[in-house]
């Protein structure tokens, strides 16, 4: 992991007020039930939960834009929602938090993405998915393609979040990147299995090892197995990778060979949801803000540590973070 100073951090940190992001991808409704468990259900073997609140919480790209606003940067959402109760949640969600609504699109018989949790004592019971994974059509793909032609102008870097609900199309993929490229923007990428490989050309791709060994079809058991998906992945793809791989960290490949690992910073872990929603944030607001690559990752790999010590989805507190990485600075220079 590389040093950064105190006087570095300010200037990076100071600099995050001025960014705006936009992040185009998928996005979803996280609706958690809070619980206990007391008794097991005399109609099958299963806990029975006593529900004793229910939240409603920003997920996927909706979450990638949390934690960018989190941060005290501006992001701007693109994206599709239903035209249904829970997309008015994620829309009343977004305006709670200030957050224009322009880049938001519906589309018929398409409902919006919900992921609920059961959660009891603090750990996961269940989890129930609701959506559709078909992609969008043509007139949805050219909707987002001209807000973001609307916007580019006044955008700093373009987040592309991909969980393959069918938002990021090989069109529009193939549109953003040749829009950001033209207009000199920090493009990122945190893809998924189906159209990974047309996440080229951009500043950085962010996958987690489940996602590599899946699109490579291999298995990483060692050292030697990773930099070796690693560097194919930066020829392949024609850009710096970062792999990310839970309590193991995270390691930064770029081109030339150059290889940097940087260790977890997690002092304990609750729960890893939404974490490379937060690295992927995090990474393209401190590159806005003039980071290098290692310094964009490590700082990103304390902001996961942070979130990985919540329970639920929850944004990286800026404060938080910056305290912690200023203590580090402290300490290695002192």
């Amino acid at each position: 992991m590389i040093e950064i100073s105190k006087t570095r951090l300010e200037q990076l940190f100071e600099g995050f007020c001025e960014r705006k992001i936009a992040v185009i991808g998928d996005l979803m409704l996280d609706r958690y039930l809070w619980g206990e468990v007391a008794r097991i259900s005399p109609e099958a073997p299963v806990p029975v939960v006593e529900i004793s609140e229910e939240t409603e919480r920003l997920g996927g790209a909706a979450n990638v834009a949390h934690n960018i606003h989190s941060l005290g940067a501006v992001p701007l959402i693109i994206g599709v929602v239903g035209d249904d109760n829970s997309g008015l949640v994620v829309r009343n969600l977004f305006k709670q938090l200030g957050f224009t609504t322009e880049g938001l699109f519906s589309e018929n018989q398409r409902p919006t993405t919900v992921k609920t949790r059961v959660i009891a004592h603090s750990q996961h019971v269940v989890r129930t998915d609701r959506e559709v994974r078909q992609n969008i059509g043509p007139q949805i793909e050219d909707k987002i393609l001209n807000y973001l032609r609307d916007i580019l102008d006044r955008i700093d870097g373009i987040i592309l979040q991909d969980y393959n609900k069918g938002v990021l199309t090989k069109k529009v993929i193939a549109g953003i990147i040749g829009m950001g490229r033209m207009g000199d923007k920090i493009i990122t990428a945190d893809p998924k299995f189906n159209n990974f490989f047309q996440y080229r050309d951009v500043t950085l791709v962010k996958p987690n090892l489940r996602e590599t060994e899946g699109v490579l079809g291999c298995r990483v058991g060692s050292d030697e197995d990773l930099r070796g998906v690693g560097n194919d992945l930066v020829k392949r793809l024609n850009c710096p990778v970062l792999i990310t791989q839970g309590e193991r960290g995270m390691t930064l490949f770029e081109k030339g060979g150059r290889i940097t690992q940087v260790p977890t910073t997690a002092m304990k872990i609750h729960d890893v949801s939404g974490a490379g929603d937060t690295v992927i944030g995090t990474l393209t607001v401190a590159l806005a803000s003039g980071a290098s690559l290692k310094e964009a990752a490590t700082i990103a790999n304390y902001a996961a540590g942070i979130v990985c010590g919540e329970v639920g989805i929850v944004p990286v507190d800026r404060e938080k973070l910056f305290e912690m990485l200023m203590g580090r600075a402290i300490s290695s220079v002192g």
